[in-house]
């Protein structure tokens, strides 16, 4: 027989009362019945505390949330009030992250494949650095600074070092096979540190790196971090960001390092590669991830004899793609009897017209549970919300903090209405004459 679900999986502030599991003192029942379901919730007190245990243990400037994880203009302003930079990946996460109010100097653009829309505005408004991960993206700052005379970006280069790690191939992204990054074996690393430091559009602050995501043993992050610092201290670099990638549980029985772990396996091996100035890391998942839950109702039951028992949810992949992107594993309970244990094998799947819609696919249930019952999955603060899409033209959930007794809505549910908003109806007007573009000619 299964236990019931391990409290280390769930929010900070999650107290089991006589009517079910409450979050920041809210009962989890009244929010599916206000809100609707799907529906994510997060523990603000555990995000709050997150944060102030990363900025700690790494010491004040020296520590960007993430916002891939989870990013709305609550979360951003909430990570900068509490003393965190924010790490954004494209020009709609630093739209975002301004929009709350989160200075300049206090943001730092990633990206594999920036355009010149993304690092104009970059430039143009000063960010505290733009991580640069190849020489297409040399040749735009460049342009961008030469024609439109923007001021020099501040620049860190990101490396490749070799080391990998990660719980799946697809987070992985420190090896010399990657699409991030310039590589320290084959020389492309010391030539961008050349060409940054020889051109007017740069100035070369430091070196990044960043070798996966849901790491568990931080001497695998420390392995990153030596490779990418001995590169520093030859390079003479005054910055070294060593990126993310602390795991958290998703699963009874995982280990988790803490923040300080990181800390201090970090600078141990940072220092024995010769590294003594400040190291920068930026942290998503494990900030978010167990912060997050997701509410969802059972619609159907159905048993097969001798094969297995499906349990359908109004959601699925549209708001947690991870099982079927990942493989990734998650737990799931009964929110009215916290406590219970969960005897009952099912096969948790969502709504949409795919057989891999799976959530959990040996999900561990309370014996009695029933269509209508609201279900949650905790730990799905992260890559939840931030990767839910609109497949089957489902709307998107609504997301909701939770604190000291009172709810607020941060990102409020979509609608079928607003399916329709980027639409154009075709009975507006006649069609557009189509006029092939000559391109213009210029004389010697």
């Amino acid at each position: 027989m299964t236990s019931a679900i391990e409290t280390g999986l769930l929010p900070l502030t999650a107290e089991a009362r006589p009517g079910g599991l409450a979050v920041g003192g809210v009962p989890l029942l009244d929010l599916a019945e206000r809100f609707g379901t799907p529906l994510f919730v997060y523990d603000e007190e555990h995000l709050r505390l997150r944060c102030r245990e990363a900025v700690a243990a790494f010491g004040a400037d020296n520590v960007a949330y993430a916002s891939k994880a989870f990013l709305c203009t609550a979360m951003a302003r909430l990570a900068h009030e509490e003393g965190m930079l924010l790490d954004v990946a494209s020009g709609g996460e630093l739209r975002v992250a301004l929009h709350a109010g989160v200075p300049a100097d206090r943001i730092v653009l990633h990206g594999n494949n920036k355009d010149e829309a993304e690092l104009r505005a970059a430039m143009s408004a000063g960010l505290r650095h733009v991580v640069v991960d190849s020489l297409d993206e040399m040749d735009r700052i460049e342009r961008l600074h030469a024609e439109e005379e923007l001021p020099p970006a501040r620049i860190q280069l990101r490396v490749a070092p070799g080391v990998a790690a990660g719980a799946h191939e697809a987070i992985r992204t420190g090896g010399y096979d990657s699409k991030f990054g310039f590589g320290l074996a084959d020389g492309a690393a010391a030539h961008a540190v050349r060409r940054a430091t020889g051109s007017p559009a740069m100035i070369l602050e430091g070196i990044h790196a960043h070798v996966g995501s849901q790491v568990l043993d931080t001497g695998e992050l420390a392995a990153g971090a030596a490779a990418v610092a001995r590169f520093a201290v030859e390079t003479r670099a005054h910055r070294l960001t060593v990126g993310g990638g602390l795991g958290v549980a998703y699963e009874a029985g995982q280990n988790v390092p803490s923040f300080a772990d990181w800390a201090a396996g970090v600078r141990r091996a940072v220092r024995e590669a010769g590294w003594h100035g400040e190291v920068t890391v930026e942290p998503g998942r494990s900030i978010a991830a167990r912060a997050g839950l997701t509410l969802y109702r059972v619609g159907t039951i159905k048993r097969i004899e001798d094969v297995r028992t499906y349990v359908s949810v109004d959601g699925g992949m549209s708001d947690n793609l991870r099982p079927a992107l990942y493989g990734s594993r998650y737990e799931v309970f009964l929110p009215r009897s916290p406590h219970a244990p969960r005897p009952w094998r099912a096969r948790l799947v969502g709504k949409h017209c795919e057989s891999g819609d799976v959530i959990v696919d040996d999900a561990a249930l309370p014996a009695g549970t029933a269509v209508g019952d609201v279900l949650a999955t905790p730990v799905t603060g992260a890559y939840g919300y931030a990767m839910a899409s609109n497949y089957n033209k489902l709307p998107r959930p609504a997301v909701v903090f939770v604190r000291d007794g009172a709810v607020r809505t941060v990102v409020r549910r979509e609608t079928e209405e607003d399916l329709l908003r980027l639409d154009v109806d075709e009975s507006a007007g006649p069609l557009e004459r189509y006029e092939p573009v000559r391109p213009s000619l210029t004389r010697c």
